[in-house]
């Protein structure tokens, strides 16, 4: 874990150091969030913060690129850094002039092309064919479930950090170089950047932002590899550490259509409106959730370590928690639409 500690820290001090630029940089060139009957802030807010995020991380994996002793490494890691910079250039222009959902789609499936070019795919399968739309669907999903995730100060940042931070830890364990160094980078990233944008926050990361780290994110989930365990165990276990955007996607999926609406559709019905309607303040929800994240990460390394019927019986655990408090928030959002009527 050591080594890749000086990868953290840069990544954490480059986000820190680069996020007031991009902030005069997006008042400069007008790239604000204006305010919307949808939105919870009430005044214009710079948006560029995801250019510090990608720069950031970039600048920081930079150092295990330069020590990466392998073809495969520089291979797959070329293949990432690819990846987050298209999907940077996609979301830049969604934030400056707006972008139709299937338009967003299509750039991520490239992405994830992209990955699958460098060899980097799920493996899950007996028939590749299975895999490859596997990975697609892994990519896309998780990518579009951050990007959903921002709705609130501070809230895609911090799960963002405290998900590559799980992710960093459970690499280390297996010393997986890869994924360790790409974690890190994002963790030391997402928090530097936190400093600025959790309540009140002074700076948006927009999708140029939101898009990247949920792409990096399911690379690393992909990647993330455990020899000892059974394939059902080790899939698992990043479904688990991503499991606060994943609950928060199928929620507000079932909520719009449910209702008539597109899932594209943008509102205040996501898990952390509904954990604010009970009377929490946005930090106090945020911090909620925050918890969450880091319980689903300590999960995730107990289920590492565990023999496969602890693992399981984890899992299933889990996973009924998970309904259960799927069932709560829609009721919680049925209860708050009622009042507001």
């Amino acid at each position: 874990m050591v080594q890749f500690m000086p990868v953290l820290a840069i990544g954490f001090a480059a986000a820190y150091g680069f996020t007031p630029i991009t902030k005069r940089l997006a008042l400069y060139w007008n790239i604000v969030d204006q305010p919307s009957a949808r939105k919870i802030h009430r005044e214009p807010i710079p948006l560029l913060g995801g250019v510090a995020i990608l720069g950031a991380f970039l600048f920081a994996t930079l150092i295990f690129a330069f020590f990466a002793g392998t073809p495969q490494y520089l291979r797959e890691f070329g293949a990432v850094s690819a990846g987050t910079v298209w999907l940077a250039m996609v979301g830049y222009v969604d934030d400056r002039k707006g972008m139709e959902p299937r338009v967003k789609f299509s750039a991520q499936i490239i992405a994830a092309l992209l990955l699958m070019l460098a060899g980097i795919r799920t493996q899950l399968f007996a028939y590749p064919i299975l895999d490859y739309a596997l990975t697609i669907f892994w990519v896309v999903g998780i990518t579009n479930a951050m990007n959903l995730m921002d709705n609130m100060d501070g809230l895609a940042a911090g799960i963002a950090g405290i998900a590559a931070g799980s992710f960093f830890i459970l690499a280390a364990s297996q010393e997986l170089s890869l994924v360790g160094s790409l974690a890190a980078a994002l963790c030391g990233a997402s928090f530097g950047f936190l400093r600025y944008n959790f309540n009140p926050a002074s700076t948006f990361m927009g999708d140029t932002g939101s898009l990247v780290i949920g792409f990096i994110l399911a690379v690393l989930g992909i990647k993330l590899d455990f020899q000892t365990q059974t394939k059902l165990v080790s899939w698992a276990i990043p479904i688990l550490v991503l499991g606060i955007p994943i609950l928060d996607t199928s929620l507000v999926t079932f909520t719009r259509l449910r209702e008539g609406r597109s899932p594209f559709q943008g509102g205040q019905d996501h898990t952390s409106h509904r954990i604010a309607s009970l009377g929490f303040s946005q930090r106090r929800t945020v911090v909620i959730m925050y918890a969450a994240g880091i319980t689903l990460g300590g999960l995730a390394l107990i289920i590492s370590r565990s023999s496969v019927a602890v693992a399981l019986g984890i899992i299933v655990s889990t996973g009924l928690v998970g309904t259960a408090l799927f069932i709560v928030l829609e009721h919680i959002y049925k209860n708050s639409k009622q009042r507001v009527v």
